[in-house]
């Protein structure tokens, strides 16, 4: 297993083992692009958060696009922040990316360092753009979608990570990170998104919970309108993905409170069991 792939498999069951079911050579590539993303990410989640670690990967980042004669060729010393900035400048080469993605994506993470509430669904999305969003974007151009899916590869990203939100609200909450608009919890009159005030007021947590799934099936059918510009090859992968989000969204419509009993998550074998049906049906 590559370090690309062991960064990936660590952060992300889900997204991992449907991304094996990519054809080569985009696989590998896919591989370079969640390992740069997810070690940025872990720096923030860490406890305690690593800021000077993720400064010095985003000027590690800056310096090597900015010098075109910058060698992306991985050697064994190199350390895990110069292989994943390698790669991330490789497939950024390659792929045509735009850089404001990559400086977006740096903004969301460092949000996440000194984190604050999110006054308004608006204030949400701004986030959500640089942390998921453009992700989307960057996996269009790898798969070489045309100009009309970006926007659905953009909206794919958005709906994945509202699902994230709500799936973690737990291990949010143990950061200080509430990404549910407050604007929301007011609406149904909750103080916050702890277990004690969902617990004290399960009626309202649980509407207030059935109330952003309802946003998150919107932007899912919003996104799925790009599913049209996907090759078939291309197809299985991202549709075993967003089987396993709609799973997951399931599962706590049923039972919203399920969210401080344990983490909703799919299995590696449910995942690689709808990657096979997919196979035969995408």
């Amino acid at each position: 297993m590559s370090v690309e792939q062991r960064i990936f498999k660590q952060g992300s069951t889900t997204y991992y083992f449907s991304s094996k079911f990519f054809p080569e050579p985009i696989k590998s590539d896919v591989f370079k692009l969640y390992s740069f993303v997810r070690v940025a990410d872990d720096y923030v989640d860490e406890q305690p958060a690593q800021p000077q670690k993720l400064r010095a990967l985003e000027r590690a980042w800056r310096q090597a696009w900015a010098d075109p004669a910058f060698n992306t060729t991985i050697k064994s010393r190199d350390s895990i922040d110069k292989r994943v900035v390698k790669n991330m400048v490789d497939v950024a080469r390659r792929y045509d990316f735009d850089v404001q993605w990559i400086d977006d994506f740096f903004v969301s993470m460092k949000a996440d360092i000194q984190p604050h509430p999110y006054e308004t669904i608006e204030e949400t999305l701004i986030y959500i753009h640089g942390s998921a969003e453009v992700i989307g974007l960057m996996m269009a151009r790898i798969m070489g979608l045309p100009e009309a899916a970006m926007e659905a590869a953009a909206m794919q990203g958005r709906a994945m990570q509202f699902i994230n939100f709500i799936r973690d609200i737990t291990e949010d909450n143990a950061l200080g990170r509430t990404y549910i608009p407050q604007e929301d919890l007011q609406l149904f009159g909750l103080r916050d998104l702890s277990a004690e005030s969902a617990k004290a007021h399960p009626k309202a947590f649980r509407a207030l919970i059935r109330f952003e799934l309802k946003r998150y099936k919107r932007w899912q059918n919003e996104a799925r309108r790009g599913f049209r510009y996907i090759p078939r090859r291309y197809r299985i992968p991202l549709r075993t993905a967003v089987d396993m989000y709609n799973w997951t969204g399931r599962h706590i419509t049923h039972d919203p409170l399920v969210v401080f009993k344990r983490k909703v998550k799919p299995t590696k074998e449910h995942v690689i069991a709808r990657a096979l049906l997919r196979m035969m049906y995408a």
